[in-house]
């Protein structure tokens, strides 16, 4: 993972992390319940932007290196790992 993807990713898992501890304070205040399911899918949200900053990370480093210079088999792995990763398979 390059540094500016470490960054950002850690920058957003603060900011998930806060959102978590809120859900869980209003659940204990026994807050609205639509309240607490905003704030449930603002983190949901922000976890997507996660996976997504990290997914094209992978696929400028690890799947562009295995494209240009791994062997046949390393490069059919990257993309089945990438197509189970976007379908929500396991391979």
């Amino acid at each position: 993972m390059r540094d500016e993807t470490q960054r950002k990713a850690d920058a957003r898992l603060a900011r998930v992390e806060g959102q978590i501890r809120a859900v869980r304070k209003m659940v204990t205040e026994d807050r609205y319940c639509i309240d607490v399911v905003r704030q449930v899918q603002a983190a949901r949200s922000a976890l997507s932007s996660l996976e997504t900053l990290i997914i094209d990370d992978h696929v400028d480093t690890c799947v562009q290196h295995a494209l240009e210079a791994g062997e046949t088999g390393e490069r059919r792995e990257k993309v089945t790992e990438l197509v189970s990763i976007l379908t929500g398979k396991k391979k």
